[in-house]
């Protein structure tokens, strides 16, 4: 049995909380949890956000009483069994060329690689989907590999081109909108990881994994156009498996 615990959040959630610190062995339990839920198909449950360390659960209390809710979610947690691969593998082009990485150089100097170092030790890495949150369609993507861990921009920006491809701590992100950010930036995806049509939708979810593939600024402009004009096509490497058993 994983050990947790339950905080309310108002009249009509739970937070099930899941360790105290963030990594990806906490997350898949959340991620099991989540699937566990969603196969019960419980009466009043209306939805369940993952997030780093635990699952909030939205329920109608007019249909689902908290006291009988909790009782649910403590049968499904006993026993929970865990994978290191719940859900989808991508790998997604990304450009690093430094006109449209305006951070790359400084990143290489306070970390001591050259740009080219930064760019091979950042697309060289697994990532890990372990929320979708700050904005519609973004995921935050862990783990950034140590050499490359710095803190946020001591000074963030007031306007973050979408697409862009950014760092900071242990996490790395591409933004889906225009937005205010603090994070470094050393490059750009002409993916829209915010689907709009027919309805709008995050590409990756929680449990994904995700690899960049660098690509040169022209296949990237060209990738681009492709997206803008709804003609870029992106499937996974693989699809969904079981994130609890």
């Amino acid at each position: 049995m994983s050990d947790y615990r339950v905080l309310s959040a108002g009249d009509t959630a739970i937070v099930v909380e899941f360790g105290e610190q963030i990594d990806r062995k906490v997350s898949t339990t959340v991620l099991a949890l989540a699937r566990r839920l969603a196969e019960a198909r419980i009466e009043g449950v209306v939805e369940c956000v993952p997030t780093f360390r635990s699952l909030m659960v939205h329920y109608d209390p007019l249909l689902l009483a908290t006291d009988s809710l909790l009782s649910r979610i403590d049968e499904l947690v006993q026993g929970l069994q865990t994978t290191t691969r719940v859900g989808r593998q991508w790998k997604l082009p990304a450009c690093y060329d430094e006109s449209i990485a305006p951070d790359l150089d400084e990143v290489a100097a306070r970390t001591g690689l050259s740009p080219t170092q930064v760019v091979e030790c950042h697309s060289a890495t697994t990532y890990h989907v372990y929320m979708i949150g700050f904005m519609p369609g973004m995921a935050y993507l862990g783990d950034v590999p140590e050499v490359l861990r710095l803190p946020r921009r001591s000074t963030p920006r007031i306007k973050v081109p979408a697409g862009s491809l950014a760092i900071a701590t242990m996490m790395s992100c591409v933004y889906p909108l225009d937005t205010p950010a603090g994070w470094h930036l050393i490059g750009r995806s002409p993916v829209p990881f915010l689907i709009r049509h027919p309805r709008p939708a995050a590409l990756l979810a929680p449990g994904d994994t995700v690899r960049f593939a660098p690509v040169s600024l022209r296949e990237y402009e060209d990738l681009l156009a492709k997206s803008a004009a709804g003609a870029l096509t992106i499937k996974p490497v693989s699809e969904t498996l079981e994130a609890a058993a």
